[in-house]
This record gives structure tokens, C-alpha cells and sequence, in this order.
């Protein structure tokens, strides 16, 4: 029998990527980048509408161009027959949502709508929905909901509810018109196939769905609005399948677009940082998984379910069929260190760092390494975009501690470095603490295989050694691996994701070992991280907030002059 592939396509913030793999082990054979030509829009729509603070919208066919590019260009760089390519996976980034009419069309393809912001796709990190989710959790928390625990005690305001919610509040019309409010991945499984399912991740991790107890009851939506009473049975309808499930095969013209044969079987959807999971290898307890780009989404396996204090949520079947799958996760990470090069440096970093032939990343990292732990006399907190795990709290900002005249941005750099270690160590503390082991740490996403520094302190911060995927594109390699199940052992695939990881889980075989006299000199710094940590995080300094609600009741010093 010809050797068997299938594809994964890994939606980003900024860009699809496809990946072309071998389903013998996993050998990625062709991959390819799409950027979504509108990007991100946090400023104004493609009309001209300005948004307002903490939106961040995404135009639904950027998704589309994907794979109309990548999945032809894949095809022509392997060489690979169309036949021999039996499944199809996608992984988005999430809750990336989107409401659409009853044909399944978004409502921002409808010009007479295009204009109005909530008939945008909301990206994950769209943050306007924040007053939703605090009055969501006061009140869910009143009433003793039983579903608050399972999300570490409070639901985000990046998640499908507040964003949902947010729409009724500010555009009751878009509301009524949107027949559904469904996922990202799920709306593009439903444009390959012509079938839409919800995915047991995306509805368990982001929107509050359980599987025992569904949706949350009526009466919880009444308490929020009268007029969300009959949410779950209309707009959040549908069959809530798990993952590795086939949605359905390509369709006819999808088939036409991508070159790709009709009938491929296409899975359901998936979330990026999990499904890195199983293409780690990892389909048991007591492994942390970190996809590690932007932002860093925590990953662990259980057999049970226990409430951990700020976790995402624990969802049966949420990452691997059969287990309860943990979630963590930290808002900002390598967009933390990609704003202090864009934003903090001074123009002599630059000039040296081209002069050497460098990126201004690698130029710092080659001097921050020179640094022993503690020698900066500097801290930071990890709170750039907010603070995910274990605060849940977007309003927070971020804080530099110790700076003086001499304080150079390599030491800054490397400060930066160390927090983010500290946010996850935080998380590591509160799954272990809570009856989650956490013994070893497996890192994958952008950041790992570029920044040796940034990994041997995150080792030195939790004092667990971290293996490091093998691959550089691990959420599509995951999504490629449940295009395999989907199709199925019948069709040269696999008939579980356990099966998929004994053969194509891939990591390094250098594993990265924490370094004693760096532990303990780290154990006191987190101890001081932790200090500031509950001081500006648990209300007993709000001086945050206070900044934020000045910043936004402010008038712009041009308007003032006019």
C-alpha cells in the first residue's frame, strides 16, 4: 500500500500555516504560510468604523484564503498524490467566534452589515467584553452556579458567553439576526464539509458546556438577561462531538479549490495549544504540556475532576478522548518580548545587533545570558495583556521593579524572560497544590526551539526538566493527527489519537535540566514575584484599574486643542 498522509492547517493571530505529514511518524513533509491580508483589526473595520479599547476583530474569510494558498501550495511542493492524502484537521486559536445567519454565511458578509463591528469575527484576544464578565461571575457566583469551580472560579472575558453578551448589550439587532454564534474552527470544518459540529474543546474550555451537564440552565441565562433564557437551545445549538469525531468529507468545491480529493475526511474542529498535545506524544497524566508562542496555553491530563484556583477549565474529554484535559494559560508571552524590542530599546541595540548580523532578540539574549540569576535587581510581573491564569483579570497591566540609571535592556530583557517563568511556575503551583501532578514539562509553539535562555529558566523557575517538541509546527502536526483518526485504520489512518501518538509524537532527545545553585536563587525572586503578585493582583492595591479607568475617561490632547 502507498505511504498515507494527511494535513493539518494551524490558524494563528496573524496567519494559517498547513502542514503536509507522513502518517508513519509523523515526518512533516511540505508546510506553507498564509497571512490573513486584514490581520487583526483593533483599530477601524475595512469600511472605516472605529472600534473601541481592547477590540480585536478578524475578517471570516482570511480563513479562506488559507486554504485556498497553502493546501494547493503543500500539494505542489510534496508532490504527494491527491489520493494518497486521506484526512484533512484544522486548530484555531480560541474563543475565536463569529455569529452567522441560517445559511451558515457570516453577518459581516452582508454589506447592509459590514459596517456594524459586532458582526465581526471576535478574535480570542478581543478584551471589550470584560464588564460582561465580571457581572457574569458576580452572579454566577451568587447563585452558587456548579459550573464556576470547574474554570478555576471565573470565566474570562475572552470566552463565548461575555462576548456573546457583550453583542445583546451593545447591538441587540445583531443578536436577533444571528441564527448561531459558533466557533472559528467550527464554521471552517462547516465550509470544507457543508456540515457543522461543535467540538467538545472549543464548547467545554470557552463555553461553559459540560458533558453530563450541558449548558448551563435557563434560569443561569435568565439571571444575566431575559432575553438569553433560550441561548443554549437556539444560538449555541447543535450536536457537541469529541475530538478526533468526522465531521464530514470535502466537498465537492472545496475539493476544486484546494485540489485535494472529494469525500477526504475532515475532523471536527480542534484548539492550537491542544491539539500540540498528542503530537508531543503526550496521552498521560502528570505532563504539562506548554504551547509557548504569543501567549502560553498550559496543558495537563487527569483521570478525575478537581477545581484549581484561576484554570481555564477542566473538561472531560477536552484534549484527549478518555481523560479529563486541564487548562491554564498566560495572556501575553513572547508578545511581551517582541514589545520591548519593537517599543523599549534604544537605537545603538539596533545598529549593534545589524552590525552583528543579529535580530534585535538574539542580540539580546547573547548578552541577558551573561547575567547570573538575580544580578539584573530587577522584577517584573508577566502582565502585559492582562493576567489569564491564575487571576483571571484582563484589567491588570504590567510592572517593572528595580530599574535605576545604570539598568541596561538586556538586563530588562532578561527580567522580562523571568517573569513570564514566574507566571508559569504560579500555574505549575496551583495545579500541583490542588492534586494535579505536574512532574515533567514538554514545551512547544515558537519560542522553544529560538530562545535556549528563556527555556533553561523556565527549568530553573519550576525546577522540572522541560523536553522540547521535535517538530516546529506541533498544533498542525496535532491537527493533521485527528484528520488521521477521522479517516479512520480503514483507510491507512489511525481508530484513536492514542494510537496517532505512539507513532507520530515527536520531542527532542536533549532534555533541559534545572540547574541547583540557579534554583535556589530563583525560589527567593519568585517569593518577591509572588509578594507583588497578590499585592496588585488581590485587591489590595488597585492602582491597575484605577489607571485604566483614567486612561479611557480621558480626552485625547489634540482633541483639547481643537
Amino acid at each position: 500500500m502507498a505511504e498515507k498522509y494527511a494535513i493539518g492547517i494551524d490558524f494563528g493571530t496573524e496567519s494559517g500555516r498547513a502542514v503536509l505529514v507522513s502518517l508513519e511518524d509523523g515526518t512533516e513533509v511540505a508546510d506553507h504560510v498564509t497571512s490573513f491580508p486584514h490581520g487583526v483589526m483593533s483599530e477601524q473595520l475595512p469600511q472605516g468604523t472605529q472600534l473601541g479599547l481592547e477590540w480585536a476583530l478578524q475578517h471570516p474569510d482570511d480563513y479562506i484564503e488559507v486554504i485556498r494558498r497553502s493546501i494547493p501550495a503543500v500539494l505542489e511542493q510534496s508532490k504527494v498524490r491527491p489520493e494518497d492524502i486521506i484526512g484533512l484537521g484544522i486548530d484555531f486559536t480560541a474563543c475565536t467566534m463569529l455569529p452567522i445567519d441560517e445559511d451558515g454565511i457570516p453577518l459581516c458578509f452582508d454589506p447592509e452589515l459590514a459596517a456594524h463591528p459586532h458582526s465581526w469575527v471576535k478574535l480570542w484576544k478581543h478584551h471589550a467584553a470584560q464588564k460582561e464578565a465580571t457581572l457574569l461571575n458576580e452572579i454566577a457566583e451568587q447563585r452558587g452556579e456548579a459550573f464556576l469551580p470547574r474554570y478555576g472560579g471565573k470565566i474570562s472575558s475572552e470566552w463565548m458567553i461575555a462576548k456573546i453578551w457583550q453583542i445583546l448589550n451593545e447591538d441587540p439587532d445583531m443578536y436577533n439576526r444571528a441564527d448561531q454564534f459558533v466557533e472559528a474552527t467550527d464554521w471552517v470544518v462547516s465550509q470544507l464539509t457543508g456540515c457543522l459540529m461543535r467540538n467538545s474543546c472549543t464548547a467545554g474550555y470557552k463555553a461553559i458546556w459540560h458533558k453530563q451537564d450541558t449548558y448551563p440552565s435557563k434560569e443561569f441565562f435568565k439571571s444575566l438577561d431575559p432575553r438569553f433564557e433560550y441561548l443554549a437551545e437556539t444560538k449555541l445549538r447543535g450536536e457537541v462531538v469529541e475530538l478526533g469525531t468526522k465531521a464530514g468529507g470535502l466537498s465537492e468545491e472545496m475539493a476544486e479549490i484546494t485540489g485535494l480529493k472529494s469525500g477526504t475526511a475532515v475532523a471536527v474542529g480542534n484548539v492550537d495549544a491542544h491539539a500540540a498535545v498528542p503530537a508531543m506524544g503526550v496521552v498521560s497524566p502528570g505532563k504539562m504540556v506548554m504551547a509557548m508562542g504569543t501567549s502560553i496555553c498550559h496543558m495537563v491530563l487527569g483521570t478525575e475532576e478537581k477545581y484549581v484556583e484561576g484554570m481555564c477549565g477542566v473538561v472531560e474529554d477536552g484534549i484527549i478522548p478518555g481523560f479529563y484535559g486541564y487548562e491554564a494559560g498566560q495572556s501575553a508571552v513572547g508578545d511581551i518580548f517582541a514589545w520591548f524590542v519593537d517599543e523599549g530599546v534604544p537605537g545603538y541595540v539596533l545598529e549593534a545587533a545589524e552590525k552583528d548580523g543579529l535580530n534585535v532578540h538574539q542580540w539580546l539574549e547573547n548578552r541577558a545570558i551573561n547575567y547570573a540569576p538575580g544580578e539584573t535587581g530587577l522584577l517584573a510581573l508577566d502582565w502585559w495583556n492582562g493576567n489569564r491564569s491564575v487571576l483571571v483579570d484582563t484589567e491588570l497591566s504590567g510592572l517593572l521593579v528595580g530599574a535605576t540609571l545604570q539598568t541596561k535592556p538586556e538586563e530588562i530583557y532578561r527580567a522580562l524572560l523571568e517573569s513570564t517563568a514566574f507566571g508559569t511556575r504560579k500555574i505549575v503551583d496551583a495545579f500541583h497544590q490542588n492534586g494535579v501532578s505536574v512532574d515533567e514539562l514538554y514545551a512547544c509553539g515558537g519560542l522553544p526551539q529560538k530562545n535556549r535562555l528563556l527555556m533553561q529558566i523556565y527549568a530553573d523557575v519550576t525546577n522540572r526538566k522541560i523536553k522540547i517538541a521535535d517538530s516546529f509546527q506541533t498544533p498542525a502536526l496535532g491537527a493533521a493527527m485527528f484528520g488521521a483518526v477521522a479517516a479512520g485504520s480503514g483507510k491507512g489512518g489511525y481508530d484513536s489519537i492514542v494510537d496517532s501518538a505512539s507513532q507520530m509524537g515527536r520531542i527532542n532527545e536533549e532534555v533541559i535540566e534545572p540547574i541547583p545553585e540557579h534554583v535556589e536563587i530563583y525560589e527567593q525572586l519568585y517569593q518577591e514575584y509572588n509578594r507583588l503578585h497578590d499585592y496588585f493582583g488581590r485587591g489590595e492595591n488597585d492602582v491597575m484599574k484605577r489607571l485604566k479607568t483614567l486612561k479611557s475617561g480621558a480626552k485625547p490632547q489634540a482633541e483639547l486643542n481643537m
